[in-house]
């Protein structure tokens, strides 16, 4: 449904949410669970509820995912899904084999008050995991938080599942990427690769969501973070978490229960804050930049330096998760766009703060709410329109609305393809973004320019 007759008077809302710009914890941490390679992700709940969770992945990746599921049933909701989720244990490793079952809560399961972790105990005393698997939870009730959240729970539930305490040191960094693309978790791979460090992704969806097509159907594809290498995030020298809600709660246990050293940084989008992955990663390892990295930094400077007439002050809307806005809302003002309207749905005090710092010296006030949602967002645009918006499948009912152009970023994308296969995290992937902000700037223009002022040229 499209969204004209949305109001520009804007009334405070607080029991009523109305395109939510945000979808439910269990997809994070599906999402999350399947960058373990070998892992089948668990859904302890009703059927419907797993359905649901497949689905928005599998429509946004344009692949097939693979999960359980606790199958509550009138009885089950009624007097809890032990008996459930003892049965589906024993079944999965029976029938699938997989090295571990990633368990996470729905809302019906929470409301329960099933205890998983107990649950899981019970099904290891009674030999129904088999020596050498593993089963590792998450609490991701759908009423708190939002998939971000939920794959910052599953993170958390991996170090604690997982791993283990040898009292040596294996001389790698640990990464937590964040909620992102399995072709950024790529690029975060090959950067580390090229400065020379050695690291432990985790999760690792490259591979696994944006695998080749072969004839062959796999279970488990031959990808995703090891279940040996995720034993040994313990021992590690460090530990890089890219972005405050995705990613640091399981950086900081690794901190304070296994005494790895944390630094929680932004996502490494646009130019600023990969500058600042990079320099980590240097220090933590102790080695130099190669010039290879160095060339790739160049050409992002050299096409913000070139198109900057086409970048400047133009108006931006944006809506997502939050690690994402706050670097893209960085990038924006690094290329002397406005970004005047953020919206995320995901809650978090921080996130508010975090915008204002970054857009105070725009020169002009901002709106930015979180946890807000889409039709908020929608009134501000229509009290202020602006020159693009930035922001997942559902923005297209805005930009057809009030005819400006979209740049899709974020989770979900359901309508196009390539966010599996480009990243938008590093130099490469700054180039990237800053290309499709620029095409779809330049489409407009010359969709709109009088004949006098139709360029051949930029």
């Amino acid at each position: 449904m499209l969204l004209r007759h949305t109001p520009t008077e804007i009334t405070e809302r607080s029991a009523l949410v109305i395109n939510p710009a945000k979808t439910c914890q269990p997809v994070g941490a599906m999402y999350a669970a399947l960058g373990i390679e070998g892992c089948l992700p668990h859904s302890h709940g009703s059927q419907g509820c797993c359905s649901y969770h497949r689905s928005a992945l599998t429509r946004h990746y344009k692949e097939p995912v693979m999960a359980a599921t606790s199958s509550f049933t009138e009885g089950s909701s009624v007097f809890g899904g032990q008996a459930n989720l003892l049965q589906a244990i024993n079944n999965i490793f029976t029938v699938y084999n997989p090295d571990v079952i990633a368990v996470h809560t729905t809302c019906l399961s929470e409301t329960i008050g099933d205890d998983v972790p107990q649950i899981a105990e019970k099904a290891r005393q009674e030999g129904k995991v088999p020596a050498g698997k593993y089963v590792i939870n998450a609490s991701t009730p759908s009423y708190v938080g939002s998939h971000v959240t939920g794959f910052s729970n599953m993170c958390l539930g991996m170090v604690k599942g997982l791993a283990v305490k040898t009292g040596k040191k294996n001389g790698k960094v640990n990464i937590i990427p964040g909620f992102v693309e399995p072709s950024d978790m790529e690029e975060i791979k090959r950067l580390a690769a090229e400065i020379g460090v050695p690291i432990t992704l985790f999760p690792d969806t490259s591979g696994v969501l944006n695998g080749p097509l072969t004839g062959k159907f796999r279970m488990f594809p031959k990808a995703g973070t090891p279940v040996e290498a995720l034993k040994g995030v313990g021992e590690a020298i460090g530990t890089l978490a890219m972005g405050e809600w995705a990613s640091a709660d399981a950086a900081r246990y690794l901190d304070s229960e296994f005494k790895v050293p944390c630094r929680v940084l932004d996502l490494p989008i646009g130019l600023a804050a990969t500058d600042r992955f990079i320099d980590a990663l240097r220090k933590i390892a102790g080695v130099a930049v190669p010039e290879k990295i160095e060339f790739e930094r160049g050409q992002l400077v050299d096409m913000i330096s070139d198109q900057h007439q086409y970048f400047y002050g133009k108006k931006v809307a944006l809506a997502g998760d939050p690690d994402q806005l706050i670097a893209l809302t960085e990038f924006l003002v690094s290329m002397d766009m406005l970004p005047i309207h953020i919206v995320t749905g995901t809650p978090g005090k921080k996130f508010e703060g975090r915008i204002r710092e970054l857009t105070k010296d725009m020169g002009r006030p901002v709106n930015v709410r979180g946890p807000g949602d889409m039709f908020l967002l929608h009134q501000w645009i229509k009290n202020e329109p602006v020159d693009l918006l930035i922001g997942n499948t559902y923005m297209k009912y805005i930009a057809r609305d009030e005819d400006i152009p979209l740049v899709r970023h974020g989770f979900p994308i359901l309508d196009r393809v390539g966010h599996s296969y480009f990243p938008t995290v590093g130099y490469k992937g700054g180039l990237r973004l800053a290309e499709k902000i620029l095409s779809a700037l330049l489409d407009r223009k010359d969709r709109d320019s009088p004949e006098s002022s139709f360029e051949l040229t930029l």
